[in-house]
């Protein structure tokens, strides 16, 4: 398993989970953040091509401000395992955070890079992530979504600062100039 959307300040945490083949032909599989939006947008079909099960799972923006992104995180995390049709004696979760899962699990820090199925669970969660920011680009297009999907970059900040916060930013991360100086 592994996630994509802790650090953005507007839109989902997603989290993906995925039991591969024995023998998935994955070429060029790589953490998600190593391989450009063509590479992964082909691997994508591939993983799923290749895999006995995977399941995704969205939590809102909502959720996050309500729980905090860790504990929405866990929530995704759970909800992948309880989709998947078949059920895995353990979860292999990328990162060092507890879960709060009813089947064992181990964390593996930088799991994305060592083990393949996180590195297609991480592929999976990226894809379908960035989809669901396109579509809020088209619904907010005066934000850029489709170019920075809601991470905190130069661009979303100038954006946050002439547009105010939209229904999809998270309230409860610093957004504007004011509450953090440092963040500008």
């Amino acid at each position: 398993m592994d996630e994509v959307g802790r650090g953005p300040l507007a839109g989902p945490v997603v989290s993906a989970a995925v039991i591969l083949k024995d023998k998935a032909k994955l070429p060029g599989l790589n953490d998600s953040k190593k391989l450009s939006a063509k590479q992964r947008n082909t691997l994508f079909n591939l993983i799923l091509d290749n895999c006995l099960d995977y399941s995704i799972a969205a939590v809102s923006h909502e959720l996050v401000d309500e729980c905090n992104v860790l504990h929405a995180t866990r929530l995704a995390n759970d909800l992948c395992i309880s989709e998947l049709s078949h059920k895995p004696d353990i979860a292999v979760i990328d990162g060092h955070d507890s879960q709060i899962l009813d089947i064992p699990f181990i964390t593996v820090v930088k799991g994305d890079f060592h083990i393949r199925s996180i590195a297609a669970a991480s592929i999976l969660a990226k894809v379908v992530r960035d989809a669901i920011m396109y579509r809020y680009a088209e619904e907010f297009p005066e934000y850029g979504f489709e170019k920075h999907v809601g991470y905190g970059t130069r661009l979303h900040r100038s954006c946050l600062a002439k547009h105010g916060i939209c229904a999809i930013h998270r309230k409860s991360f610093q957004l504007l100039k004011h509450e953090d100086s440092n963040m500008w």
